[in-house]
């Protein structure tokens, strides 16, 4: 069974072996982070077609007799300020992703660092009050790349606004934790219920053992 330290003391935690320990499927988490990025996608770009130009209703100059080429309207697209040809309009980026698909893309995620050591746990109740000098310290003693991803719940407050003003540290709750997050951190910290959380999120119905288990 996976485990992780326990930032802060001399144990380490138990990992749920179905959300930590299954074989990573790259293209279910290739797919995932494709879908999580084009939700992103605000998809407001926007052009005018020959349409919805202003002007363009009277004919510029008579059919014949000029010397000119014909010309029906100066809102063609061919001329200077006239319509666009097969330009962006307003769209949806968003594709659905197979609800087991993703969380299996999670599960191969959250493998990947317990695979690598790069995720650990710690105690968020030791923030009593916000202090980002306390989480550098605890970041600086774990000694880990980053950037780094922080998960706490919403209760622990403090520790969220200890941790969000530090660079290339990013805090995100359970639920809002997205496979490009967990792809896109080079560590992962959670407090004990985050890990809980995001165990149960990712571990299919009816999987066995508990999220968090303290071992000596």
């Amino acid at each position: 069974m996976p485990d992780a330290p326990l930032l802060g003391a001399s144990t380490k935690v138990k990992l749920d072996e179905a959300a930590f320990g299954a074989r990573f499927q790259g293209a279910l988490v290739h797919q995932s982070v494709r879908a999580e990025q084009a939700a992103r996608r605000r998809g407001t770009a926007a052009t005018k077609t020959r349409g919805l130009v202003s002007g363009g209703g009277a004919k510029p100059w008579r059919q014949k007799g000029t010397g000119r080429a014909r010309a029906g309207s100066n809102r063609s697209p061919i001329w200077t300020g006239g319509g666009t040809v097969f330009g962006p309009h307003p769209r949806s980026y968003t594709f659905k992703v197979n609800r087991k698909e993703q969380r299996a893309a999670l599960r191969s995620a959250l493998s990947l660092h317990a695979e690598r050591g790069s995720l650990a746990a710690f105690d968020a109740a030791a923030f009593k009050d916000p202090k980002t000098r306390q989480a550098r310290e605890l970041l600086e003693g774990w000694n880990q790349a980053r950037p780094t991803l922080v998960v706490l719940t919403g209760e622990e407050s403090a520790a969220a606004l200890s941790f969000r003003n530090l660079a290339r540290v990013a805090v995100l709750s359970p639920e809002n934790v997205g496979v490009s997050d967990l792809l896109g951190a080079a560590s992962l910290l959670l407090s004990e219920p985050a890990l809980k959380a995001l165990s149960e999120r990712a571990a299919s119905r009816g999987s066995r053992g508990a999220a968090v288990e303290a071992k000596a």
